[in-house]
């Protein structure tokens, strides 16, 4: 899949653009506060919905506007189709999204805010973990967010002190709509993790002790260990009881599940080096692309916000060789880039320019 056009109308720091791409490989270069990486949300909010940047629908219009319009074109082999959104401010203060889905329609986006997968706190995990099974399972979001729903009616009845039958509807509605989740995670997590064997050596381009090829583990950690059955969900809700009544909160169930990530052996949160860490999110994104095409039949479109940054020079060549296989890629780089083959585009002031 590829876009072919864009078309923007107050967007962020964007008046108005009418932007073209190259098919392939896409180099937005420019100084920093100038739009690049707007330019990347517009591309994902157009596609999805939804901006991976912010959750707040009011920070995408450009400041002071009341309508952010967005249209495109999507290509594929079968042929193309027009998309069109709209973010709107309502009478009463509130923001809403409007626009037509395209069921084949994916993008993979990376920026600064990934590094919170290595280092951040669980729920940063579980955010990442759940994007990458919503591209796989278009079914995972919409039960996602029942799960959640489920869990704060609980919470709310565990905060009310009420009688404890009471919550027996809501324990099973929690372990049946829960294994279902932790079902799509796991099955997201063994195609990531083995994706990531190919992915990480090829990207850092080093070998360990013995000349071994640098080693990543990824593993999904849940309260239920490796049990498939809503049962193993309702004893662990049982053996929590105690606790969830006299603290008030739903203790035990996805919602409170990690991620592991190792690098031979190392915990990923333990690692030293930014750029390290820098490589090894931007590698679980690389790892996406193969799973992601083949459960949508199409290729995801690539956004990388300054990829490229605090890694090695031999380590930018590898990521550069490695993304140059995907279909349509956007790359956003502060300075000039010598990359062969790529159409270059600068970015000022709210306009992009052929360089």
């Amino acid at each position: 899949m590829q876009i072919g056009s864009l078309q923007v109308l107050e967007f962020r720091n964007y008046r108005t653009l009418s932007y073209r791409p190259a098919p392939h490989l896409n180099l937005l270069t420019g100084r920093n506060a100038q739009g690049k990486t707007n330019l990347l949300e517009a591309f994902g909010v157009l596609l999805t919905g939804r901006s991976f940047r912010t959750s707040r629908l009011g920070d995408v219009p450009r400041w002071g506007s009341e309508t952010a319009m967005l249209s495109g074109e999507l290509l594929r082999s079968e042929g193309s189709r027009t998309m069109r959104r709209t973010i709107q401010r309502l009478p009463d203060g509130r923001w809403q999204a409007a626009g037509e889905t395209c069921p084949w329609a994916r993008v993979i986006a990376f920026g600064w805010q990934d590094l919170a997968i290595l280092n951040g706190a669980p729920s940063a995990r579980r955010d990442f973990i759940d994007g990458f099974a919503a591209r796989l399972f278009p079914s995972h979001l919409p039960a996602l967010l029942r799960y959640r729903q489920i869990v704060a009616r609980r919470n709310r009845l565990l905060q009310a002190r009420g009688p404890v039958a009471r919550l027996a509807p809501w324990d099973e509605q929690l372990a049946t709509a829960g294994i279902e989740l932790i079902d799509r995670r796991r099955r997201a997590v063994a195609a990531l993790h083995t994706e990531m064997g190919r992915v990480y050596p090829l990207l850092a381009g080093a070998r360990g002790e013995a000349g071994a090829r640098p080693k990543v583990e990824i593993a999904y950690r849940t309260a239920i260990g490796e049990a498939t059955e809503p049962a193993a969900l309702l004893a662990a809700i049982e053996r929590v009881r105690a606790d969830e009544l006299r603290r008030g909160v739903t203790l035990v169930g996805p919602h409170r599940d990690d991620l592991a990530i190792e690098l031979d052996g190392v915990d990923a949160r333990a690692f030293g080096s930014r750029g390290q860490q820098r490589l090894l999110a931007l590698a679980l994104r690389v790892a996406e692309i193969l799973p992601v095409t083949e459960a949508a039949g199409t290729a995801p479109v690539l956004l990388l916000d300054d990829a490229l940054s605090e890694l090695d020079p031999d380590v930018r060549d590898n990521v550069l060789r490695e993304i140059r296989a995907a279909e349509q890629v956007f790359l956003t780089s502060p300075e000039p880039l010598d990359v062969p083959g790529a159409a270059r585009f600068l970015v000022e002031g709210g306009s992009v320019i052929a360089a």
